[in-house]
Parts: C-alpha cells; sequence; structure tokens
C-alpha cells in the first residue's frame, strides 16, 4: 500500500507540511526547572522528525510559572530568557524535515497546588544549584501533604466547581484580575514562540484544563460576562485568539485543541458538560475568530478512558468526532482518535473524516512510524499496544524529576546515546531461556550488540504471559508486543526454537558466553491453605486460554487484581454467577486506575459480587470457607469451580541448576518479579546491555 494521501503536503494557514503525520502533545518532564528544553529533550523530538513527523508538538508549555505547571519539568516560555534556548530546539527540528508547534497550556482544576506554587522559589534556586532540585522531588509527597491540609494555596479554576477526579485539593474562582493577567501571559506567550522561529502555536482547550473549564457548564458557572451563556463561556478563550492575532499578526498560524465532547454520558452522567453539538458549535466560532486548524479530542480528567484510551479500544473509536467537526469548518482537522497502523490512516484521510493523523504514542513506541510507512515497511513498525505504560511512568517519575518511558521502547530519552551506540560483541554466543517480551528483548539488544544468539522456548509458541494477557477480553492488542519483537528478532538473525526444555546440556552445548533466563513466573497456589489443589480448583490463565470454561453456574475468583478482573469478564460472558474475593479493602489495589475503571464498567453490568477485606481460608470440595473483619467472620458459600487469580511465583528453579551448570546467568523478567510489560522489558533491555563481552 502506498499511502498516498497521508504522504502529501498540506498547509495549515500559512505554513505548508510536508505530510499529513502530526506528533501530537503528551508530556515527558525532559526540559529544566526554568523551562528550558535540555539536550535530552531536543535529541528526544529530533529523533521523531527524522522518523519523518511533519509537524512536532512537544509536551505542554505553560505560559506563567506561578499558576500555570503542571511538572517542575515542562516547557515555558513565561520569560525572554526561554526565547534562545527555544530557538535552539527549533532550529534543530528543521535541520531533521520537521516544523515545530508548541502547545500553551494551563491545568486549571486539574493540576496541584502543591508543585506549581513552589516553581518561582525553585527556578533561581535551580539555576545556580543544579543540584537542588533533584532533593526537592523527594520532597513532593510532603508538598501534596501540605496541600491537602490547605496549607498551600489554591488552583485557579472558572468557578467554585466540582474537584476534578485528580487534580487540585483546592480550587479558588479567578477573579476578573486574574482573568486578564493570565490571557496577557498565553499572548505573551505566543509571542515569545514567534520570536523564536517557532512555526505555530496551539491552545490547549481539551481534556479539561483551564482553558475547556471555561467553555464547559460543568466547571464554569460564573454569572458575570465570562460566564452562563454560550458566547460567555466562549469569551476567556475568544479575547485569547484575539490578541494572539493581534500580536503575532493574523498569517502566524494558530491551532486549537478542542474537546469535540466532554463524554461524561460514557461514565454515567449524562447531563453532565456538553457533548457534541455544542462542539460543532465551539467549532464553528473558532474559525470565524481566524484559527487555522482544529486538533480535535474529547473527555477530561473525569472520563479519563476517553482521551487516552486503554488497550481495550478499537482503533479509530473516535473518528467520528473529527468527521462531525469537519463538517461544519473549513480549515484543517487533526485528530488521533487511537490510529495504529498507516491503513487506517490513509483511509480516514480517504473518506474525507480529517485531513491530519494525529498521534503522540505511536512516535513515543516508535520513532520512526511515519518513516517506516512512507517506505513500504509498515510491517517494521513497532505498535503502541495501549498499555498506559508512559502515562503511568510520567506521573510517577515527574514527581522524582524522572522522565516518562515506554514499555515497549526502552530508549526513549536515550535516543542519542542509542543511535552512537555501535556493536561491541562480534559473533559470541549467547542464549536466552524464554521467548516472552522480557526473553525476546534480550535477544533483540543482544543481537543488535552483535550477540549470535539462540532463543530456546519450551512452549510450542513464543509470548510466554502475553498470551495469557491477550486472551482476555478485549486484550487481543498485547500480542503485538510479541508479534513485533519477533519481527526486530527475525531482521536481527536470532534463532528461535519452540518446545525446546532448557536443561544445563543443552544450553552448554551451545557454548554460550552469557544466558540470560526469561522463564516468567508461574500461577501462584498457597500450600497453606487446605484443599487448594481441589478438583474444582483451577488457575486463572486455564480459563483466560480456555482450558477450563466453567458456564452458567457459580464460580468464587481468588484475588482482584487486574488478572482477576480479566477472568471475572470471561467467567461473566461464560454466563456465571461470579463473586470475587478480596483481602485488600479495595478492587485491584496498587494497579493503575484506568484499566480498573475499564474492565468494571464491563463487569458492573452482570451483578458481580465482591467481597473485600474478605479472605480465602480453606477449600474443601465445592465449598470455600472465607473470613473477613480480621477472622472474626467466617463463611461456607458453594460454588461450582474455584479460580485462583493471586498472581505469580517467580521461577527461579531453571536458572539455579544452569549456574550450578558453570554458566554465566542473568535473570530477567517475572522471573524475578511479577510485574507488566513494561517492567519485563526494560530489565531485559538493561541485562542485555550489562552482558559484558
Amino acid at each position: 500500500m502506498s499511502y498516498d494521501l497521508l504522504f502529501s503536503p498540506m498547509n495549515i494557514g500559512t505554513m505548508s507540511l510536508k505530510n499529513r503525520v502530526i506528533m501530537t502533545a503528551a508530556e515527558f518532564s525532559l526540559g529544566q526547572t526554568n523551562g528550558q528544553p535540555t539536550q535530552k529533550m531536543i535529541d528526544y523530538y529530533v529523533e521523531r522528525a527524522k522518523g519523518g513527523a511533519a509537524m512536532i508538538t512537544p509536551g505542554i508549555c505553560r505560559v506563567n510559572d506561578m499558576g500555570a505547571a503542571s511538572t517542575f519539568t515542562q516547557l515555558s516560555m513565561s520569560r525572554d530568557e526561554n526565547i534562545e534556548p527555544m530557538r535552539r530546539m527549533v532550529n534543530e527540528i528543521h535541520e531533521n524535515g520537521a516544523k515545530l508547534c508548541i502547545q500553551l497550556h494551563h491545568p486549571g482544576r486539574q493540576g496541584y497546588a502543591s508543585s506549581i506554587n513552589t516553581l518561582p522559589l525553585i527556578i533561581p534556586v535551580a539555576e545556580r544549584f543544579p543540584q537542588f532540585p533533584s532533593k526537592l522531588f523527594k520532597a513532593t509527597p510532603l508538598l501534596l501533604g501540605l496541600e491537602q491540609k490547605k496549607v498551600c494555596m489554591s488552583m485557579q479554576a472558572p468557578s467554585k466547581c466540582e474537584l476534578s477526579a485528580h487534580g487540585a485539593t483546592r480550587i479558588h474562582a479567578m477573579s476578573k484580575k486574574e482573568i486578564g493577567s493570565l490571557q496577557r501571559d498565553f499572548i505573551q506567550a505566543a509571542v515569545r514562540c514567534q520570536k523564536a522561529g517557532v512555526d505555530a502555536v496551539e491552545l490547549h482547550a481539551t481534556h479539561g484544563y483551564l482553558l475547556q473549564q471555561f467553555l464547559s457548564p460543568h466547571t464554569n458557572q460564573r454569572t458575570d460576562e465570562y460566564g452562563g451563556s454560550f458566547e460567555n463561556r466562549l469569551r476567556f478563550l475568544r479575547e485569547i485568539i484575539v490578541g494572539i492575532k493581534a500580536a503575532c499578526g493574523k498569517d502566524y498560524p494558530l491551532i486549537v485543541r478542542l474537546t469535540a465532547d466532554e463524554m461524561y454520558d460514557r461514565v454515567g452522567r449524562p447531563d453532565t458538560g456538553y457533548g457534541l453539538e455544542e462542539g460543532k458549535r465551539i467549532a464553528v466560532e473558532l474559525e470565524k475568530l481566524g484559527v487555522d486548524a482544529l486538533n480535535v479530542s474529547s473527555a477530561c480528567y473525569d472520563a479519563y478512558n476517553y482521551w487516552l484510551e486503554p488497550a481495550s479500544f478499537e482503533p479509530g473509536w473516535r473518528s467520528y468526532l473529527a468527521k462531525e467537526i469537519k463538517s461544519v469548518v473549513s480549515i484543517p482537522v487533526i485528530a488521533a482518535s487511537f490510529i495504529r497502523s498507516p491503513e487506517l490512516a490513509e483511509k480516514l484521510l480517504e473518506d474525507g473524516v480529517q485531513d491530519f493523523v494525529g498521534s503522540a504514542r505511536n512516535f513515543i513506541c516508535d520513532p520512526h512510524w511515519a518513516q517506516k510507512a512512507q517506505s513500504g515497511k509498515p510491517e517494521t513498525i513497532r505498535r503502541c499496544i495501549g498499555c498506559l505504560h508512559c502515562i503511568k511512568s510520567f506521573i510517577a517519575n515527574a514527581a522524582v524529576g524522572g522522565v516518562g518511558e515506554c514499555a515497549l521502547n526502552p530508549t526513549v530519552g536515550s535516543e542519542r546515546a542509542w543511535n552512537r551506540f555501535l556493536p561491541d560483541a562480534s559473533g559470541q554466543k549467547a542464549v536466552v531461556v524464554g521467548a516472552g517480551p522480557a526473553g525476546l528483548t534480550a535477544a533483540v539488544v543482544l543481537a543488535r550488540r552483535g550477540f549470535a544468539v539462540t532463543v530456546l522456548e519450551k512452549d510450542n509458541e513464543p509470548g510466554g504471559q502475553v498470551n495469557v494477557a491477550a486472551a482476555g477480553p478485549k486484550k487481543e492488542k498485547l500480542r503485538w508486543a510479541i508479534d513485533d519483537l519477533l519481527t526486530r528478532a527475525a531482521a536481527l538473525g536470532v534463532t528461535i526454537k519452540t518446545g525446546v526444555e532448557a536443561i544445563p546440556e543443552a544450553v552448554k552445548a551451545y557454548e554460550p558466553v552469557a544466558v540470560i533466563v526469561a522463564t516468567g513466573g508461574e500461577p501462584l497456589r498457597p500450600a497453606s491453605i487446605p484443599g487448594i489443589n481441589g478438583a474444582s480448583v483451577f488457575s486463572a490463565p486455564q480459563v483466560l486460554l480456555g482450558e477450563v470454561a466453567p458456564k452458567n453456574g457459580k464460580v468464587l475468583v481468588v484475588g482482584s487484581g487486574l488478572t482477576g478482573l480479566e477472568t471475572t469478564e470471561k467467567l461473566n460472558e461464560l454466563g456465571n454467577d461470579v463473586t470475587v474475593v478480596e483481602m485488600a479493602d479495595e478492587i485491584a489495589p496498587g494497579a493503575w486506575f484506568q484499566f480498573v475503571d475499564d474492565s468494571m464498567a464491563r463487569i458492573k453490568p452482570f451483578g458481580t459480587k465482591f467481597l473485600l477485606n474478605t479472605k480465602l481460608e480453606r477449600i474443601d470440595g465445592k465449598n470455600a470457607t472465607l473470613s473477613s473483619e480480621k477472622g472474626t467472620k467466617t463463611q461456607i458459600l458453594h460454588f461450582d469451580a474455584i479460580v485462583l487469580a493471586m498472581g505469580v511465583r517467580p521461577s527461579r528453579a531453571l536458572a539455579d541448576s544452569l549456574e550450578k551448570a558453570g554458566l554465566r546467568v542473568t535473570t530477567v523478567g517475572d522471573a524475578v518479579k511479577g510485574g507488566t510489560i513494561g517492567a519485563a522489558v526494560h530489565s531485559a533491555f538493561d541485562a542485555a546491555m550489562s552482558v559484558r563481552v
């Protein structure tokens, strides 16, 4: 397939773009505390420019240092001192064939006062003492605690509205003075961008941030000229747009990222916020104001999964939003829409759904996504599986001064070092045991280093624990991780042997200088629970893989982690009456909330019962003895089947036997500790890079 439209040129206002592929914004905390880009940030975006994106929009850029920050190390165009550092990034991206757009942003009620109010103090100290910020980051939990105790100042919002599901614990309604001051900040930031040679600016009026908060009747309950009617709610954004056009000239490209539909109806709140018809009305007004393009998105933090989708969503599911917006405007429409393949991207362009294909996660996962498609090698693209490791890691790492990660691309943030890395092995032999994500990653990295790599897998097909995970309802995309690793392994000459038991004698026969064991883990089945090996007791993988399929009965699931929830979904689909028992006081303790919300949305209609603070004590045939409230209450319930979803135990036996045989062994992934695909891939990458030649 040639993707003729995808790689045809088109303008946004006066700006000419070489193709229809845009890297949209995703914050990864790659900057400095003063808001200037680091070399690491520049390298990160330059690699995506080399990879074929026509335009790159880095992560959110604050317009002032006191109230508009979301992370300590995001970009800022709040000061003239940041113009020249920005120009440096502009020049390097231009040299590599892409245009640069800066997204101007304010979090509003979705920020944390404990973080932003410290920046005016941090910046001067950090510039003088570069090591200081790392100590401050360690104090983030303390700062959040102070915010909850109302010691820190509150966040700005259009009105004293409902707090966001994720964000500030205190907000205040902006005064007219604050409104005017912040509007000037947006305008001046745009002027600084223009002076730095930035090709376009984008106003972030989506995902529930401040600009969109003014647009929404849910968050804007003002009674003055900035609230109430549609025209009044649009006023804040309108005056910023008019101001930017006046200050920068009507020919300076201005994009608005717009929430077309707040999607509160998707989370059971149909009378909250605004829907698509009002989104279309906003779009029409923005075009009248001279906006040069609309970047269409949806939802806010209260409906997180409807703007940052997990793996269960279908690619292109949001494309109808772009199509509806495009039907009422004549300016170009950009949309992400969870597009994962160039085939779908081309079809959406052919069908007139949108004019530009946007994505952040495609380029995070594979910087050369566009280049591979254009060169006729789409099968070599490393596809984003929607595992959300990017957002999870960004939020966790930002609090301690770290950067975001990609589960499948361990080189994020290390582009320069990885590009300069040369093979340092010259055909030495290496053996990898296990062909799951950890084993295949280790094999690919070792082969990249120049090792002759053989992978031994005891099962008849590669995949390991991913085969189990991908068998869960709506989780088939997880299999892409394995398929794409197999493609890369084959291109690097890795030999993969399936159905082979890696006994020490067989491994030694290869005469390897290094062995990496990635044998995964085994489902936990605690021997301390009487009856745990009974005939009616099964493991979650047995259910997910279809090895056992209880139907139309009463089933107990032990453990409400993500595997437990996925197993519950499958059992519900088989017509069972399911009860889930969990020792903790919450469902899926420690799991990322988006996955829990996603699964629970499908589980709740079945009336599944959850028994929290409850422990499985013993099993007698088909009877389960459960205790709750610290053992003070006990009940015996009858079930047709009992399914254990209690986690995995690392498989250490093989690694130990190989070490005893005198082999140089490194253990990675679930064979060390049960975890996510991202954890497995990163541990394998580090281990393979650490093998001494």
